[in-house]
């Protein structure tokens, strides 16, 4: 099959949208000015059920709707179209719209870019002291867009909004610099957009620096779920696969970090040929999703997910929360719904499917796992935990939030049991050289508004 792809410019293109309102194409537009809009042909023919598209999963996944914008947001933006306004006041309310979203959740920008000899990476992410995220400039688009996404800036064209690097040599001396880092996490966007003669340049310098640190090479990719042909019918495909058989060969690990919302995702030939001829090469894939209203907020389903990827050789890896950012409030569940939706999953599948972690928020503090709703005493909590943090001293301590069945993230909980705040906060704010006297508790929404004023 050829790639061909649809965005805002084109999508009228695609045959079945012919059946769609005239009112809900202009609502697909007006969304799509705001939160980027991709689709392919393979998304569009094989993965949605066009007969019953308002409740298919895979239609919600990829295509734009009123309500993932805030109504005074919607308005906004389907007046001045309206009212014929010049692509100059578009952009300008668009760009105003785009920073009320939180487009850089947990401390993405301010906290998580690395400097080497005083230089900040900007397309490095070292969070975590094992791991680093790098954005390869020719990686930050993807075969299809989720509208979940929350590294939406990444599409949206704004240079300030990006992550992107293309120096190998600067990622290689930062590697050599920073001996505690394990991993490389290749991410975008996706990395598997790029072609074989730009991914192997990456790779093959991790490999020819012999670097004794690095065991792991990941890579983060929605491309199996969106289009799994990369894998089957491109130029490249051997080599790709090639390429992936380099890398174990070389003594390394390659974990193929897949990302699956929903069965239907596993459900075609060309996905089942793929993670074959990926398995083969001696990568292993890992799986991943955000637990999403309108998606995948079933228990069902993701038992079901988790059966079908252990049946076909892959890992289940982790259940996330939606972040804070971009169309949350269209997909978010609390996070009390999204304990109970990973506990009745795991009691549905057997031990070699209960790899998957979660619910985890990925916060600006670090992985925070949702371990339980209980009582202590008198008091009924939220029991968490870290799976990973800034300070690696935080990792697998229990803590408690105040129960509160409107929470949807870390911010909107409170220390439990008389605590006036989190054990980590002190140490939390210390790292990232915040006042004590000028703040309590902090906010990653605090942060996000501090980071728009500067902008």
């Amino acid at each position: 099959m050829e790639y061909r792809s649809y965005n805002i410019r084109n999508y009228k293109e695609i045959p079945q949208i012919d059946t769609l309102p005239d009112s809900e194409k202009f609502e697909m537009e007006v969304v799509a000015r705001v939160l980027p809009f991709k689709t392919n042909n393979y998304v569009v023919d094989e993965l949605i059920n066009w007969e019953n598209y308002k409740d298919d999963p895979i239609f919600n996944l990829n295509f734009p709707q009123k309500k993932m914008l805030q109504p005074e947001h919607y308005d906004w933006i389907a007046q001045l179209i309206h009212s014929g306004a010049s692509k100059t006041e578009l952009d300008t309310v668009v760009n105003d719209i785009r920073f009320e979203l939180n487009p850089h959740p947990a401390g993405q920008r301010e906290y998580n870019i690395p400097e080497l000899n005083g230089v900040k990476l900007r397309g490095i992410q070292h969070k975590y002291n094992e791991v680093i995220l790098f954005f390869p400039s020719q990686g930050q688009t993807c075969h299809a867009y989720c509208t979940f996404c929350f590294r939406w800036p990444q599409f949206t064209g704004s240079n300030e909004l990006r992550f992107a690097m293309t120096q190998t040599d600067l990622l290689v001396e930062y590697l050599k610099q920073n001996p505690e880092v394990t991993d490389v996490l290749f991410t975008g966007g996706d990395p598997m957009v790029m072609n074989y003669s730009i991914l192997s340049r990456y790779l093959n310098a991790i490999l020819e620096a012999k670097l004794p640190n690095i065991s792991n090479i990941r890579i983060g990719t929605k491309s199996l779920s969106f289009w799994p042909y990369r894998y089957l019918t491109e130029n490249d495909s051997q080599d790709i696969l090639n390429l992936f058989k380099k890398v174990i060969d070389s003594g390394l690990h390659l974990a193929f970090m897949a990302h699956f919302s929903h069965p239907k995702e596993l459900s075609t030939p060309a996905v089942l040929k793929a993670v074959n001829l990926i398995r083969q090469t001696g990568a292993q894939i890992r799986t991943q999703s955000p637990v999403l209203n309108r998606i995948n907020a079933d228990p069902k389903i993701w038992a079901d997910m988790w059966k079908k990827q252990v049946a076909l050789g892959m890992i289940p890896y982790y259940m996330f929360v939606a972040r804070d950012t971009g169309a949350n409030e269209f997909f978010g569940v609390s996070l009390e719904k999204a304990w109970q939706i990973y506990k009745d999953a795991y009691k549905q599948v057997s031990g070699i499917c209960r790899t998957a972690r979660g619910p985890c928020m990925s916060a600006n503090p670090g992985k925070v796992r949702i371990a339980g709703v209980s009582h202590v005493g008198n008091e009924k909590v939220f029991v968490l935990t870290f799976i990973q943090a800034r300070n690696p001293d935080w990792v697998g301590r229990p803590f408690f939030a105040k129960y509160n069945d409107k929470a949807y993230w870390l911010t909107d909980l409170k220390p439990a049991l008389g605590e006036e705040e989190f054990f980590y906060s002190k140490d939390f704010r210390r790292m990232l050289k915040i006042d004590d006297d000028s703040i309590s508790i902090f906010s990653e929404e605090l942060n996000s508004f501090f980071n728009r004023c500067q902008d």
